[in-house]
């Protein structure tokens, strides 16, 4: 390590100790049916986001918590995975989960192991340097995180707690819980989507974006890109830097958007207020963010733009594909296309029922459908699919009373954007985002035990201070 990451860590626990107050213990343990007692938050997720929630969750005295993650240590969210972008697009001063603590900033990190010159002549973070300080915020504010755990049921216990099946390499384990926290990113309530068109190619013919992909076998192929969001080039650009010989990008609209909406929403009063306003102007403000889709930057474009055998082909969606021997045939308005591979940047679609660990309640997890309807011009049926949440990030039900315990299950993923904006998936939200989160999952702790806090307030009998008193007639002290 060097001197100046040594020096740094030492002035982020020198920030946290000058901090902490208040720092009392509050919560009392609360024992399982088996007579263990279960934790007070269980984070599912140990991206930025799982870190950022727990990390909040211990500067609020919430610390009898546990962070869990299917992938390895350092393998967590898409960093090293699936993100094929060689730099982050989010602006290198936006803050994420420092929450808003510098010493705990990617600035001073990236100073400590670089320099202050490095720093002022990067331009974008690059994304492994990114995943690298995670693991390092991860270390040095000491949160629990167990890997190679995949959550893949949730249900209702004994005494008001939620039970998690936890499969891992040594086998089922059943962690109890007063509440969890799906901080699982972009597929946490749902699927990655594929064109109905292209759902019956095989998928030694077609892959999605998140899917693992082998490039190197891409090399002297053709290759179809569906989808037009920065995604979608970024695995077009990997494909062409793999050697392939031609490389077709279509998009669907008439003209490719060139707008990134986050950029016009990341100011306090949008992020902290947008969950305030009523139904329908969360939704107007959403159903255009999201319909938008996401903008790609100058560099993303021209990362694909700077080889010759790239085509970008707008205004052609897919209205039908069909396998053929020498690969597949795309069908488009604008003509038929052949392709040795397809690859589809299409995003996600909710869907709760494709969810193991939500199996005992997807069928009555209210989503926006169930609660707002739109003005004819204004409806989205893809969009009525997110999940509606209340003001804590908790599930709501379909029918009141079939699934009550949901209401202690809190999402902080995608499928929180169209209650809450950008928040559960957003480096730019994080800072305001996280506080709200975490002060609705303590509003919810200290109201279930408002019993015992009477209790522990009327015993409270600890003297501030020793009064000597004197008698009037002999002044003796007594």
């Amino acid at each position: 390590m060097t001197s100046a990451l040594a020096a740094l860590e030492a002035r982020v626990r020198t920030d946290l100790a000058r901090i902490a107050h208040p720092d009392a213990a509050w919560l009392a343990p609360r024992p399982g049916p088996d007579g263990r007692p279960a934790l007070d938050v269980l984070v599912i997720g140990a991206g930025q986001s799982g870190l950022a929630t727990a990390f909040g969750l211990m500067r609020s005295q919430v610390t009898n918590i546990l962070v869990l993650d299917k992938s390895a240590a350092g393998q967590e969210g898409p960093w090293l995975t699936y993100a094929r972008m060689h730099t982050l697009r989010s602006p290198k001063h936006f803050t994420g989960p420092d929450l808003d603590i510098p010493s705990l900033t990617y600035q001073s990190w990236h100073e400590a192991r670089f320099g202050e010159d490095a720093w002022q002549e990067l331009d974008l973070i690059p994304r492994d340097l990114w995943a690298e300080y995670l693991l390092w915020f991860r270390r040095i504010v000491d949160i629990p995180v167990r890997n190679g755990c995949e959550v893949v049921e949730i249900g209702p216990a004994a005494g008001g707690l939620l039970a998690a099946k936890v499969e891992s390499a040594d086998g089922i384990d059943i962690i109890l819980a007063r509440k969890i926290v799906l901080a699982t990113g972009q597929e946490g309530m749902g699927d990655w989507t594929i064109p109905e068109p292209l759902r019956s190619l095989s998928s030694s013919l077609c892959a999605h974006a998140a899917d693992t992909i082998d490039f190197t076998t891409l090399r002297g192929k053709r290759v179809a890109v569906i989808g037009a969001g920065a995604s979608a080039f970024d695995n077009a650009a990997t494909t062409l830097e793999a050697g392939a010989a031609e490389v077709d990008l279509f998009c669907r609209r008439a003209e490719i958007q060139v707008i990134q909406p986050y950029r016009w929403l990341t100011f306090r009063g949008f992020l902290r207020h947008f969950s305030d306003l009523d139904d329908g102007w969360r939704w107007r403000f959403m159903r255009a963010v999201l319909e938008m889709r996401e903008g790609f930057p100058q560099a993303t474009y021209d990362r694909c733009a700077r080889h010759a055998n790239f085509r970008l082909r707008e205004g052609a969606p897919i209205e039908a594909a069909r396998a053929r021997d020498h690969g597949v045939e795309l069908q488009t308005p604008s003509g038929t296309f052949s392709a040795d591979f397809v690859i589809c940047g299409t995003g996600i679609d909710m869907n709760f029922a494709g969810r193991p660990e939500l199996r005992n309640c997807a069928a009555n997890i209210a989503t926006w459908a169930d609660r707002y309807q739109p003005p004819p011009d204004e409806r989205n049926s893809r969009l009525g699919r997110f999940p509606y949440l209340a003001d804590d990030y908790a599930l709501t039900e379909r029918v009141t009373g079939a699934t009550p315990w949901i209401a202690d299950v809190h999402v902080f993923a995608i499928a929180s954007t169209m209650s809450f904006g950008a928040s559960g998936s957003s480096i730019n939200a994080m800072t305001t985002a996280v506080p709200k989160l975490v002060h609705g999952l303590t509003r919810g702790l200290f109201r279930a035990d408002i019993e015992r806090h009477w209790a522990s307030f009327k015993a409270y009998d600890v003297p501030q201070a020793v009064v000597v008193r004197q008698t009037r007639a002999t002044g003796e002290k007594r």
